[in-house]
């Protein structure tokens, strides 16, 4: 891809997510994505020398993608390919839709708290 057209993605998801360049679903930072994998922000592997790590440079590897209506992260990716390649996709939904419309029902009450003790 040009890099004209990764400039034109990434401004555009910026402002569809009003000007912050997160995670749409966990938050993290571009920064954060690569530490999670185990590399600097520069893409070279986090304590490379303790574990032995040769030659392994993620470089400009992108961690994030700006193409969708948010921007989302590699690590949510790889979560939710794990949900749809294990069919929990209706599940997922489900869940969603308790977020969204019976949130105090996923929460302990105070009753529950009391019970269990």
């Amino acid at each position: 891809m040009s890099i004209d057209k990764s400039f034109h993605d990434y401004f555009s998801a910026l402002d569809r997510s009003a000007g912050e360049d997160r995670c749409y679903l966990c938050r993290r930072t571009p920064a954060d994505v690569k530490s999670f994998f185990g590399f600097h922000e520069d893409g070279v592997p986090i304590d490379a020398d303790k574990y032995g790590i040769e030659h392994v440079d993620i470089g400009k590897l992108d961690v994030m993608s700006y193409r969708g209506e948010r921007p989302v992260c590699a690590a949510c990716q790889l979560n939710m390919d794990a949900l749809f390649l294990m069919d929990e996709g209706p599940i997922l939904l489900r869940l969603l839709r308790q977020i969204k419309e019976e949130r105090d029902m996923l929460w302990p009450t105070t009753d529950d708290e009391t019970d269990s003790k």
